[in-house]
């Protein structure tokens, strides 16, 4: 909006200076083209922003009608320990998903011991008890209650039951060997995604000071070079081109931004450590300047 905004006044201006002499045809040219490209972006974009918006509804159950964006004077803040192999170690043992893997194969390990105990004998407390009684009736000839009460044990020797307890047994021993080989790849998967989002907070932190230092230059280019053209030593496709740098810069800056503090709750979640206060960090990043 604001950089199809700035093309918008540069056109006027283009348009202006023709009408007075100070410009050729070719300045409006160039800027009504400017104008018309930065037109169909916008309008992606906003239909992009729009299957975002719903994309972000399913989560929070809501359509969320404004998006508070982030602070310009925000201080991003490494990760500590700021030692990769440290976060890569903790989420090889303390990954949410390593932990379930680790559970699995516990379970089963305790599911082949169930299966051996197939062939052990069995001993059950066997109880039961009965009542049978005719009631005193007139038309009966004796009456009587019959009660029977059983405690017994029960002991069962599995002689040959066709190979059912020696093959669950394999069975168990096969999943035994996935549940061992799924928890190593869990392992190898924590370790890799700590690895990439502790790159992508080092890295990120870098390329945001290196684009903070780049829109300063950009601005300044654009300053000079709108001075340039006002005084005819510049022409209008610099000054677009100076405009179009600026925002292009801005851009990226705030995708670096965002795409830091996100690697950043993603190596958190990769070791395991990711709470409700980190969210609450984040969510103070947000806000009006």
């Amino acid at each position: 909006m604001l950089f199809r905004s700035a093309i918008a006044e540069q056109l006027e201006q283009a348009k202006r200076n023709f009408e007075v002499g100070t410009a050729t045809i070719t300045d409006t040219h160039e800027a009504q083209a400017r104008f018309d490209l930065s037109t169909a972006q916008e309008i992606a974009a906003q239909n992009d922003l729009e299957i975002k918006k719903r994309a972000l509804q399913l989560i929070i159950g809501k359509f969320p009608e404004t998006l508070t964006p982030l602070r310009n004077s925000l201080q991003l803040r490494p990760p500590q320990p700021a030692v990769m192999e440290q976060w890569v170690d903790s989420a090889q043992k303390s990954s949410f998903a390593v932990r379930i893997q680790d559970a699995a194969m516990a379970v089963a390990q305790r599911e082949i011991e169930r299966q051996r105990a197939g062939h052990l004998p069995t001993l059950d407390l066997v109880g039961t008890r009965s009542y049978l009684g005719t009631g005193g009736g007139t038309t009966s000839v004796s009456a009587y209650d019959y009660n029977n009460n059983l405690i017994a044990l029960q002991l069962s020797v599995p002689l040959y039951s066709g190979g059912v307890v020696n093959s669950r047994v394999r069975e168990a021993q096969a999943n035994l060997d996935k549940a061992r080989a799924d928890l190593e790849n869990s392992k190898r998967q924590a370790a890799l995604s700590a690895r990439q989002s502790f790159l992508g907070v080092t890295n990120g932190m870098a390329q945001v000071r290196a684009l903070e230092q780049a829109l300063l230059s950009s601005e300044t280019a654009l300053s000079s070079n709108r001075l340039g053209y006002e005084v005819g030593v510049r022409i209008n496709i610099d000054v677009l081109n100076s405009q179009q740098q600026v925002f292009s810069t801005k851009r990226d800056l705030s995708k670096a931004r965002y795409d830091t503090i996100v690697n950043g709750l993603k190596l958190k979640a990769a070791a395991g450590a990711l709470s409700a206060a980190d969210l609450e960090e984040v969510n103070a990043l947000l806000g009006s300047n």
